[in-house]
């Protein structure tokens, strides 16, 4: 897991298989939060447990934002793809 600061572009899996992408720069924290009953996105709160599946870390915020507006463009199949080429 990134070190804490370090901006990153996330994909959790949640409780019904679909996929919630995000940025932080405190990524371990924002899971739990995810996890927890008020902190998380109000998408997986309804959806808990979630699970990381998936990373980038980026320069700055503003990369971040910019990857993470690209990947919520992808197609569920497209997510997949991206989540299976990063653990081989």
């Amino acid at each position: 897991m990134p070190k804490t600061l370090e901006w990153v572009v996330y994909l959790v899996r949640c409780s019904d298989l679909s996929y919630y992408t995000g940025i932080s720069n405190h990524l371990e924290r924002r899971i739990k939060e995810h996890n927890g009953p008020t902190a998380g996105a109000k998408y997986t709160r309804a959806r808990q447990p979630v699970e990381l599946v998936y990373y980038e870390i980026c320069e700055n915020r503003s990369e971040a934002a910019r990857r993470e507006y690209e990947i919520k463009q992808f197609s569920k199949s497209k997510k997949e793809a991206l989540i299976n080429f990063s653990n081989t």
